[in-house]
């Protein structure tokens, strides 16, 4: 049945290659042929089965976490949960109003998140938080667009908040964070300044949690959350 709904997805002519895998993903979780408390494929795998990057799988593994199908344990790999949570969806983020909602979400949210993990993180907390912030500029360089990297390492702060109430309302507003994230990946691709600043935003943020600076890491969230929303609403004009 796997191999229907892959070659299927395939075949498919709307979306991009992440939307194609996401979907045939989701039907192959939700239609039992991964059942719950059973392990996906290996990202390696997956991305043999649907002859696709794991850049990718990434994103689609992404989605799915977001729309709280599946979880990712250490040790264990991607996991189909028992329990499929409810996420907030909003399908089509095309208004400034829109973006702002989520992005006014985020902002105190992650704000907050970033200023526990400087305060409560471990060594290998910090060093996941930057090893992710390594891998956004890998995924750029290899010509991605690197939404789920820039994903990861907001999710690698979130877990090094140790608030699991946290983690999980990241998770909550599911799908509208990744069209958000999506959303202002693509105006960095077009704006070289753009990319610069939030290579900066994302640095400051990593160094203040690295130094145990919880007043900087607060300070230094809010300043990205500001500037993104400011950045997304410049890029409309431009359009």
């Amino acid at each position: 049945m796997a191999e229907r709904t892959t070659r299927s997805a395939n075949k498919q002519s709307g979306g991009t290659l992440a939307d194609r895998v996401t979907t045939a993903l989701m039907d192959q979780v939700r239609g039992g042929v991964y059942p719950a408390q059973t392990r996906l494929p290996t990202e390696p795998q997956l991305a043999d089965q649907f002859g696709v990057s794991r850049t990718v799988i990434r994103e689609a593994i992404s989605r799915l976490k977001s729309e709280g199908l599946v979880e990712t344990r250490q040790g264990s790999g991607t996991i189909v949960l028992a329990r499929q949570i409810n996420t907030f969806r909003i399908d089509a983020l095309g208004g400034q109003l829109e973006v702002r909602a989520v992005q006014e979400v985020r902002s105190g949210l992650e704000s907050e998140m970033a200023a526990l993990a400087a305060a409560r993180r471990t060594e290998a907390q910090n060093e996941k938080i930057q090893r992710a912030l390594r891998r956004i500029d890998d995924a750029v360089a290899d010509g991605e667009d690197g939404v789920a990297e820039d994903m990861a390492f907001h999710r690698a702060i979130a877990e090094a908040a140790c608030n699991p109430l946290m983690t999980s309302l990241l998770e909550f507003i599911g799908r509208a964070w990744h069209d958000v994230i999506k959303i202002t990946r693509s105006n960095e691709a077009r704006r070289e300044d753009f990319f610069r600043q939030v290579e900066s935003e994302h640095a400051a943020i990593a160094q203040a949690i690295a130094r145990r600076d919880v007043e900087g890491a607060r300070q230094a969230a809010l300043r990205h959350m500001h500037a993104s929303i400011e950045r997304i609403m410049a890029a409309e004009q431009d359009q």
